[in-house]
Order: structure tokens, then sequence, then C-alpha cells
């Protein structure tokens, strides 16, 4: 119309019509009368296959994953879950002394707790360790730690494990090796059927040298002596002269190998690891400890064989010499005895204890020359002294010998002086030795020049103990690397056993066994208020078998009971209990 082009109709959609009162229908809307249907677009469509694809193809990747790449995976976790392994765990070797006494073994126990051997549980038990109850063998047989598990019940502590003593140092040989029993459940979780794929293997049995009734009795000595005059601890050895196996080695105090090992008394527990006595300190093997005079021996062995006087040679002590002092030269050095010994020779010297005959041997003085630091040094360690002993426990110290290069990186004046030495000599100073040391180099003198390697346990190999003059076993024994003559150990055994018959150790001098002896007080601090007290020997004197230190640690300086009462007790004991190792 009107010159224009007409424009094309559209259509008129029925929801386009208008409705007015005249014409509303009377639809139920609530029954959707009256709505009109509207087709989906072709987006939302397409966007509909898309999702559904994606669906499809993650469905069929999932498939896939689970049925083909990791079949092998969801196949051993679905057999884990219908089969299960379990520890059987093996019998802990038993620990026996040396008269087949056992000292450590087991009971049936738990994981811990206490269930049989196997459980309805399907958990099969940990045997418990059982010690004896008996003083004096908790630094020697140590303790143990058993299996552990986690808050979900698996094991990450699989075996049972030394923590001290022979339990520690010979674990492998003790713990055994756990056995694997493997059990089927059902889809409910009940018990199908239970077979052992690997039985356990017990630990061995562990045979030691160490007689527990001479331990025991060893200790309990200590311990009297230690409460009545208030020395702080202690520790004892007896050791064989010839193979080196330990008769008795212990420590003052202790602590309790079976409560360390449960684990459950803490309040002890605490009150040994804050105890200012040091329990844990297995004082044997590691306590370091001034030697004082017991270290007279080694010095007049150095003196003969290096010629330096003649044993008969007299020397006089009036109680003390004297030496220009270096800091000021109008005044005297005073070196003091213990007391005025008289004319003294080499035996006498030993057996009383002279200072002054071993500050003038060792340090020279006057017209008599002495060895000097270098060669007392090299006689201390010849014997072993400031060295490991290579004993078959763990945590052995080593100790100190000092020289001018000790004392240059220990000391803002490091000048060495003679009056070092001469300390040197007597055994004080920077000399720290363990009781260990002093046994196996009492032990050495006894067998003329022999170091035996100390051992705890019995070397069944050595059948028979040599005698002194037969051939030495060579894996027990080694020749000291200096060559000594027979004649000079004579005389420092001589001058040992006149210490027993009329010196300082003739409170061993009993009826039942010839003992030869050397004692010696350490003095401590620079107040000197405190002392060790020390005893060392062997016995029996004409034909040795046994060596031994004790030394009683800390007590007051007045005191005059120490270690030497100690052994006397245990020889009064074994004379009527044990007089087999008299002999």
């Amino acid at each position: 119309m009107f010159g224009k082009k007409k424009r094309l109709a559209r259509a008129i959609y029925p929801d386009e019509i208008f409705l007015d009162a005249r014409n509303l229908p009377e639809f139920n809307t609530h029954q959707f009368e009256g709505r009109m249907e509207t087709p989906l677009s072709s987006k939302t469509l397409i966007f509909l296959g898309f999702a559904f694809a994606a669906v499809v193809l993650i469905f069929v990747f999932q498939l896939w994953t689970l049925g083909v790449r990791d079949t092998e995976h969801y196949a051993t976790i679905s057999e884990t879950n219908r089969l299960r392994n379990t520890f059987i765990f093996p019998e802990r070797g038993i620990i026996r002394d040396v008269n087949a006494v056992s000292i450590a073994w087991n009971i049936a126990g738990s994981d811990a707790s206490n269930q049989d051997k196997a459980t309805t549980s399907g958990e099969y038990a940990i045997f418990k360790r059982a010690y004896a109850d008996m003083p004096g063998l908790s630094h020697i047989l140590g303790y143990i730690g058993y299996p552990k598990k986690d808050s979900d019940g698996n094991y990450y502590q699989e075996e049972t494990f030394g923590k001290a003593g022979i339990e520690e140092y010979y674990n492998e040989l003790l713990r055994g090796k756990n056995g694997v029993t493997i059990t089927e459940t059902n889809a409910l979780g009940k018990k199908v059927s239970e077979s052992v794929i690997e039985p356990p293997v017990d630990g061995e049995t562990l045979s030691l040298t160490i007689d527990s009734r001479i331990q025991t009795r060893l200790y309990s000595f200590m311990e009297s002596l230690a409460g009545e005059r208030g020395f702080q601890g202690g520790a004892g050895i007896i050791i064989s002269v010839d193979d080196g196996g330990i008769l008795a080695l212990t420590s003052f105090p202790e602590f309790s190998s079976s409560i360390l090992t449960e684990g459950e008394d803490y309040k002890t527990i605490s009150r040994y690891r804050t105890a200012s006595e040091k329990p844990f300190l297995d004082r044997a093997i590691s306590g370091l400890y001034t030697p004082g005079s017991i270290v007279k021996p080694f010095v007049a062995i150095g003196a003969l064989n290096e010629r330096i006087i003649d044993p008969k040679k007299e020397i006089l002590s009036t109680g003390s010499i004297s030496l220009p002092n270096p800091f000021s030269p109008d005044k005297k050095s005073v070196f003091t005895d213990w007391k005025a010994h008289g004319l003294v020779d080499m035996r006498a010297a030993l057996a009383v204890s002279s200072n002054v005959y071993f500050y003038e041997v060792g340090g020279g003085f006057e017209n008599q020359p002495g060895l000097g630091i270098a060669r007392l040094e090299k006689y201390f360690r010849l014997f072993g002294l400031g060295d490991s002993t290579g004993i078959d426990l763990n945590g052995e110290e080593s100790g100190t010998i000092p020289n001018p290069e000790w004392k240059l990186e220990n000391f803002a004046d490091g000048e060495w002086r003679i009056g070092d030495t001469y300390n040197t000599a007597i055994g004080q100073y920077g000399v720290q030795v363990t009781p260990l040391q002093m046994a196996r180099a009492i032990a050495a003198i006894a067998n003329n020049g022999f170091l035996v390697t100390p051992h705890i346990r019995n070397n069944e190999t050595v059948k028979d103990r040599p005698s002194q003059n037969s051939s030495r076993n060579v894996d027990m024994q080694t020749k000291i690397a200096e060559p000594i003559n027979q004649s000079v150990f004579a005389v420092v055994q001589e001058g040992m056993r006149e210490a027993v018959l009329s010196g300082t150790a003739k409170g061993l001098n009993v009826p039942q066994v010839e003992i030869a002896a050397k004692t010696g007080t350490a003095e401590l601090g620079t107040i000197k208020a405190n002392v060790n007290s020390w005893v060392v020997g062997f016995f029996p004197y004409e034909k040795p078998r046994y060596a031994f230190a004790v030394v009683m640690e800390k007590g007051r300086r007045e005191n005059t009971i120490g270690a030497l009462y100690v052994m006397r007790e245990l020889f009064d004991w074994m004379a009527v209990n044990t007089p087999e190792y008299l002999k």
C-alpha cells in the first residue's frame, strides 16, 4: 500500500493472542491446563549432547583404568583385603652365666601386654623378657625394647632389640628372626583358614664367662661400703690373666633391667635419668678415674727396663722433695710423700707406696735420672692405659695419658714442667683410666707381658686354660710390643706381694690364697676433700689365674676404709662359697 512493497506477514503464535475477561477460559492451572509447550533451542540440545558424551567418556576411561591399566594393582589390594600376613615373634636367646644359670630368659607374654602365644584375634604374642633378681647384673645384661605399633595397629618396630649391655652388643645373635603366618578371611571378616608360610627362628642361647654368684657378692659389698662410708659409686672387675674372660664386672649404682624393659614405671625411670649418682653410667668400662698410686708398678717396669735404676738401689724418703719454684725462684716447690719411709729399694717402694721413690725414677732428682714424660707415657700405653680394651660391650671410654702436647691443647699456660712429670709418675695430674684398663694391665704383669682381650661371651673354642709356661692363645692375648725381661716382671710381682705381707695392702693377707696387690688413693679437686680409693692385684701369687681392680668413687679424704675392704670381704666369701677360683 501507498506505493510501498507489502511486508510479508509473520505467523501469530497462540501465546500472543490477548485475552480479556469475556473470553478467559476456565483452566485449572494447578493441573497445567492452558499451558503452551515451547520447543528447546538447538544450543541447549548441543550442550546436553556434549555433557552426555563427556560422562560416557569418563565412565569408559575409568572402566579401562580398573580393568586394563591397573588390574594387577587392584588385584593385589583385593587379595590383601582377603589375605592378611601376621608376624610370629621368635623367642629371644637365653643368657646364662658360666655355671649355666639363666640370668635372662623369656616368659609367654603379649604384644607388650598379656596375651598367650596365639590369641583369638589372630595376633601372635611377643615373649616378655625376664631377668634374674640378682643385684649387680644390670650393666652387664642391659635391657631391650619390644616391637611397637602405631595408632592404626601396624608395627613400625617389628623386632625386639637390645638397648644396652650384652642385649645390645649381641642383639643380632639373640633376637632371632620373625616368622610369618597368612590368614584368609571372608567378606564378613571371619577367618576361613590360617597357615604358617615362614616359621620363626629363635635367638641363640648366649653363655657368659661371668659367675653370677661372685658378680652379685662383689656388687653387694660395694653397695654396703658406699652406704656406710659415703662413697658416690664404685666398680669392680675380676679377669682371667690367661684368656681375658671376665669372671665379674659390676658397677654401682645400677638400674633395673626389668623396669627399663617394661617401660611402665615412669617415676623410677625419671629418677634414674636425673640422679646425681648416674646409675646409667657403667663405671667399669666408661668411668674415667684418676688412678693414683696403682700406676707405680708400670713406672717400676719402665725404670727397670730402661736401666734407670737397679732394683736394689735405695732412695731416701724423708717425706718430700723440693725444687726451685719456676714462678718464684727464691721459693721451693714441695712434692710430698704420704709419710717418711726412710731408705727404700724398688720392692719396698712398691710395698709401702713411696711417692718420693717414684718422683725420682719417674722424673729424676739430683743424681738419680728419671724416665721423663715421653717414656712414662710409652710404658703406660704399652700396658693398655689410655686405650680401649676391645671388650664386647658398647660405650667403653679410652681415658687420658698426659703429655706436653695434651697440656698445650688444654691449658692456657701450656709449658710442661718437671712437677707435671712427678705427678704423672704417681698417677695424678691428668691421668684418667677405666677400672677395666687397670685390671687388664695388672693381668699383663701377672702373666709376664701379655695383653689379654677382655670378653664376656664364653669362647667355647678355648677348652682348656693354658698354663703360664704353655703357648698362649693368639686370639686372646697379644705380647706387649716392648721386649721386657721376665726378671723385670719378677721384681714388680715381688713388690706387690710384699705390699700384702707387710705394706699398704696387708688387709688382703688371707690364709686361703696368696695375693699380690697395690693400693692407691687418688686426690680429687683443688681442695682435695675427696678421694678415689683403689686396689688392684692378682691371685694366686705363684700361678696367677685372675687379676682384679676395684675403685670406690669420691669418698671423704679422712676415711681409711675403701676398695681394699671390698676385696677382703669378697675373698673371705669366696673361700667358703667358691674356693675353686682360689686354687
